[in-house]
């Protein structure tokens, strides 16, 4: 692992994401042995929409995981710092409120929302800390946090056996499926690079988030932090 590979600017990261953007959701169910599925189904059971409910799907790509807060009567604002995405959701998913928005610097007032969402997204901002500050101040008090992100797999054989795949198998299909498969080996590298479920918790509960906690998903790979706001 490389820092240059890893220390991306704002604006490289999302060039970067533009250019794997009509693909994106393909590559991802790919890559994931169709796991991503079963995980927005976790993240949508945790965050527990109410119709009316003003969700934000932070880091939303293409609207896919903002689909099913819709369904269940929220009001869901996708929004994410690359164009190439939005552009691309806006192409198939034309009723949505899609909206460009910085991590760091939401366009949002304070206190608007129920409820906000990040899914493999957290770790893509330049300065996690400070975007879990910033989604503190655009939820209102009491409102709900659920990160959904790679983590780090309990099981000591599991793991090598994943880290493996991650940094071999994982950039060899993306060459196969992904419009820009060079950005794989990025995302392979910052998921090794994560804090540990425990590790995150403590940077949750810095940002201003209380009753934080989390539970693993398949082993670890996944796990899903949530939280109140303060």
């Amino acid at each position: 692992m490389t820092r240059a590979t890893l220390d991306k600017r704002p604006h490289e990261m999302a060039a970067m994401f533009d250019a794997v953007a009509k693909r994106y959701d393909l590559t991802n169910d790919v890559l994931s042995l169709g796991q991503v599925r079963r995980w927005r189904r976790h993240v949508l059971r945790t965050v527990a929409p109410r119709p009316g409910d003003r969700v934000l799907d932070l880091a939303a790509g293409t609207g896919t995981s903002s689909e099913p807060f819709g369904a269940a009567g929220a009001i869901v604002v996708p929004c994410d710092f690359s164009l190439g995405m939005l552009r691309e959701g806006k192409r198939v998913r034309p009723a949505m409120r899609f909206t460009a928005g910085d991590g760091t610097r939401l366009p949002f007032a304070d206190g608007v929302f129920d409820a906000v969402t990040i899914s493999f997204g957290l770790r893509n901002i330049v300065d996690p800390d400070a975007a879990m500050r910033e989604i503190a101040r655009v939820t209102r008090p009491g409102g709900r946090l659920v990160v959904c992100e790679f983590s780090h797999p309990t099981w000591a054989p599991f793991r090598r056996v994943y880290l493996e795949y991650l940094m071999r198998a994982l950039p060899s299909v993306a060459r196969r499926v992904s419009s820009s498969p060079d950005a794989y080996v990025y995302l392979a590298e910052s998921i090794q690079a994560w804090p540990d479920q425990a590790a995150l918790a403590k940077r949750i509960e810095a940002a201003g988030w209380r009753d934080v906690g989390w539970r693993d998903l398949t082993g670890g790979i996944v796990a899903l932090h949530f939280g109140v706001r303060a």
